[in-house]
This record gives C-alpha cells, sequence and structure tokens, in this order.
C-alpha cells in the first residue's frame, strides 16, 4: 500500500503541473526549450550587513567575516522552479560561497580567476511573490555583481531509466538483484542509510529506532579503516565484516567506506587519522608512477587485507555498496591530496586488483570522488555518490548538486546522497525530483548527544523531521525492504 501511494502521489505532482513548467518528453522539445528572464538584481541594490559595502565599480565585495552578506528581493510572478545566476569574480583564487533563500540554504555558488563569471543554482522552488536572496560568506573574499533569475528548464524524468547491468560483467547473482531492485525504486523511493559503526544495534540506530516508531534504516554503513595494516600493527580490533555479514542476514544493506591509514613508513603524525595529508608524508604521485616501488607494495598490502574481508563477505553471499577513495577531490585525505590525475590511477588500481585479481564480483562501486575532473570513467562506475553537510537543521533537497553529479557521466548513472549531515525532507525531494537513491547519515554528533546515557541529537535533524523521513511514503526502511536474495536480476533499464 506504502509504495502505491507513493507512485500515485509522485505522479500526481507530475500531472498537476506543480512546477509551473510542463516536462520534457524528448529531444525535439528540449531544443526548442530557451530560459525566460524574470528579473535582473544588481547587487549593490540590496541590503548590506557586515563589512559587505558597494564599489565605485557598481558590484559589492567584503565578505571576510562570518557576519556578511549581502540580500537582494526579487519578485516573482508564479509558482515554479527557477535558476539563479549569479555574476561573481574570486579573489586570490578559487573561491565558494553560500546562497540562501528565504533563509534557507539552498547551495552554494564558486568562481575562480581574474574575471566575473556566471555560477548558477538550478531548480530553486518559489512561490508567486517576493523573495529574499542572500550571498553570505562560507569561504568569502568575492565580488558580487548581479544575481538574474530565469525559468528552469523542464526536468528530464529519464534521467531515472539507469541500466540495472553493473560494470564487472562477473558480478554475483546477489550483487545484480540488489542493484536490480536499487534501479527498480530509482526515482520512485529513496532509500534510507545511516553509518553506525557499532553495527545493526548501535548507538545511532537504537536511536533512530526509539525515535520513529520502531523503524530502522534499509542500508547500514561501515568503515573497513582499521583493517588498513596500521590499524592491525597497532592491534586494532574491529568486527565490521561480522556486522556486515549480520545486517545482510537480518535483510539489510550495506555499504561500507575506507578511512585508508597509509602505511607505517610514512606516517609523521598520529597513526589514527594517517588517512589525512597533514598527518603522512607520502609522494603518492611517484608511487602510482612506478617511482617508488616499495611505497606500491605497502599499499597493495593494505588492498590485500581489505580484499581478505571483502572475501569473507562475499564468501555469506553479502553484496557491498563499495565506496573507497571518497571525497578525493576536497584534498583533505591523502588518496585526493596530489590532484586528480594520480588519484584517477590509484582508483583504477583498486578497481582491477580487486575484481580481477582477488575475483571479488560482490561489489556495487560507488564511486564519491566530489568532482567530475576526478571521474575515472563509466567503465569503472556502478553509481556517483556525492556526500553534503548542508547546516543544522537545512532539510532543502540539494537539487542543484543532484543535477551536478548526473553530468558526471557519460551514461546515465544512479546518483545517491552516500553522506549527509543533516537529513532531506522527502516531500522537497519529490517536489524538486531530487530522487537521491539512497541517503546515509552520518554517525555521532548528526544523530546523538554524547555522555553515558547517549541520547538522539535534534541538533542538524529534529524529531519532528526524523519521523517524517522514517514515515514518509518516500522512504524505504528496512522491515520494507523486499527479501534481496531472491530478487528478479534484470540486465536492461525499463
Amino acid at each position: 500500500m506504502k509504495r502505491l501511494t507513493a507512485l500515485l502521489l509522485i505522479a500526481a505532482f507530475l500531472l498537476a503541473g506543480c512546477t509551473g513548467q510542463t516536462t520534457e518528453t524528448g529531444p525535439k522539445e528540449e531544443t526548442q526549450w530557451a530560459a525566460e528572464t524574470v528579473g535582473v538584481y544588481e547587487a549593490e541594490a540590496g541590503s548590506l550587513h557586515g563589512q559587505v559595502k558597494v564599489e565605485n565599480s557598481g558590484y559589492v565585495t567584503g565578505f571576510e567575516q562570518d557576519t556578511d552578506l549581502c540580500t537582494i528581493t526579487a519578485d516573482i510572478p508564479e509558482a515554479g522552479f527557477y535558476d539563479l545566476e549569479f555574476l561573481i569574480k574570486a579573489i586570490g583564487g578559487y573561491k565558494e560561497n553560500y546562497v540562501l533563500v528565504d533563509g534557507q540554504r539552498v547551495g552554494t555558488i564558486s568562481a575562480d580567476g581574474e574575471k566575473f563569471q556566471r555560477s548558477t543554482i538550478r531548480r530553486v522552488f518559489l512561490d508567486p511573490g517576493s523573495h529574499e536572496i542572500t550571498v553570505a560568506k562560507y569561504w568569502g573574499y568575492i565580488h558580487w555583481d548581479k544575481v538574474t533569475v530565469l525559468t528552469s528548464r523542464p526536468f528530464d524524468e529519464s534521467v531515472f531509466q539507469v541500466s540495472p547491468r553493473l560494470v564487472n560483467e562477473n558480478a554475483t547473482d546477489n550483487a545484480k538483484r540488489l542493484f536490480s531492485y536499487l534501479c527498480d525504486s530509482y526515482g520512485k523511493y529513496i532509500l534510507s542509510g545511516q553509518y553506525c559503526d557499532t553495527g545493526a544495534n548501535g548507538w545511532e540506530n537504537l536511536k533512530i529506532a526509539e525515535n520513529n516508531g520502531g523503524k530502522y534504516p534499509a542500508i547500514l554503513g561501515l568503515d573497513v579503516g582499521y583493517y588498513s595494516q596500521t590499524g592491525v600493527d597497532h592491534g586494532v580490533e574491529i568486527k565490521t565484516t561480522e556486522q556486515a555479514i549480520a545486517y545482510w542476514e537480518k535483510g539489510g544493506i550495506v555499504t561500507l567506506c575506507w578511512h585508508w591509514l597509509a602505511p607505517e613508513r610514512y606516517i609523521t603524525g598520529t597513526w589514527y587519522s594517517a588517512f589525512r595529508p597533514e598527518e603522512v608524508s607520502m609522494d603518492l604521485t611517484a608511487i602510482m608512477n612506478g617511482e617508488d616501488a616499495e611505497g606500491l607494495e605497502l599499499l597493495k598490502k593494505d588492498i590485500d587485507n581489505i580484499a581478505k574481508q571483502l572475501l569473507a563477505m562475499q564468501e555469506a553471499g553479502v553484496p557491498v555498496l563499495w565506496r573507497p577513495l571518497h571525497e578525493a577531490s576536497g584534498g583533505w585525505f591523502w588518496w585526493g591530496a596530489e590532484g586528480a590525475e594520480t588519484y584517477k590511477k590509484l582508483y583504477i588500481l583498486l578497481y582491477d586488483t580487486l575484481t580481477n585479481e582477488y575475483g571479488l564480483n560482490n561489489l556495487i562501486w560507488v564511486w564519491n570522488g566530489q568532482d567530475g575532473d576526478w571521474y575515472p570513467g563509466d567503465e569503472y562506475v556502478d553509481i556517483v555518490g556525492m556526500d553534503i553537510y548542508a547546516g543544522e537543521r537545512v532539510y532543502t533537497s540539494q537539487i542543484d548538486r543532484f543535477m551536478t553529479n548526473l553530468g558526471y557521466s557519460q551514461s546515465k548513472k544512479m546518483v545517491v546522497l552516500s553522506e549527509n549531515g543533516t537529513m532531506i525532507d522527502p516531500e522537497l525531494s519529490v517536489r524538486d525530483r531530487a530522487m537521491w537513491g539512497y541517503f546515509c547519515t552520518w554517525s555521532g554528533e548528526f544523530v546523538m548527544n554524547d555522555g553515558i546515557r547517549k541520547t538522539y541529537s535534534e541538533q542538524y535533524t529534529d524529531v519532528e523531521m526524523l519521523t517524517k523521513v522514517y514515515n514518509s511514503e518516500y522512504v524505504i526502511t528496512r522491515d520494507e525492504l523486499p527479501d534481496l536474495h531472491s530478487y528478479p536480476i534484470r540486465e536492461e533499464a525499463q
């Protein structure tokens, strides 16, 4: 009943024309479509706060402190989706800053170089009337000239018609079953997920279940970082493999990330933080270019350790949403600290080693590089993941970033919210068509308060929204998953 209701409600959104626009039906309509300008608003005519000031050249600047912001008021004639096109210039290299609409953060704008550039946030839903559009400091140090409000391109529903064929042609039947189910659900439902390093009945999962009628997330997120040789050498004992197998046996799904601790040889700081570049001294480019043979062998030793755990999961029949080398373009992990080309060589090495040398066929490869320049190629990626930490109680759908991720591959790939801090309002996801394949909330402070008696934390997602998410017609929880051991395998998109 829940699934039927969700389908009917989604159809109602589309057929009722709630967007104020029509849906694309094919290439012909797309070529004929053109954006309409609703209004152009000069930043210098806005309301200035903090140190923001008007320059004689006709723009505002001074975004240097957290209290610095500039707000303009836009008049919207009818309900619908609109693109906000900002004309900005960065000061001193790449800069990224927040955009808020009526006090809600809807995304970021960015610029790099010495000239004014356009940076657009797409598909912002606006009701008729006046709306406040604000640029606020994140990195700061920009000049803002104006914002143009344009009608958004009609949404192409065909993006949800992804192929259920995995990139590994030797994938296990259970991996094929899981991926077929994910593809069948894509665009209709969002699977719930939660990182919890103590497994099915860890604190995070218990706090979620206690506050939403006993429902557990469909996906359990775990980390294999301490299986790295450095973790083994320091005597860390974890039960990630056992926890993954147990969750699958309970009818759930497992996703794994890898906070890869660098080999001891390269560690210059604290060993347990050796996934961060400031804690290690490693020339990864030299390793990947064949100039440090010992370094390559040390990395392969770590891969061997991880492969043994993944093989144990494969032996138990567990398919894994495998998300290695995550958030690379941010530069805060050593595997991303030396640029896109070095990173892609490492990613492809890892794929080839695990797939072709170890015969790991239970992996569904989730790429999470956060930037298209870091994309290794469609032949190495099943799912495109995005990690978003939008801020406290920011429940917007993140549609602009969803659409950005759609453009990373040359073919249609499923897009998921592979990590999140605040949960997203599922009704906004349906309205905006930001139907992330799944979300997976990070652990710790994003779910619970510290203390001997841990309690649910409302700092990022309040209880009301938590309950709304886990009881939504559009969100799948563990109890609502089908029997994935017998789900029909599909090879082609529906």
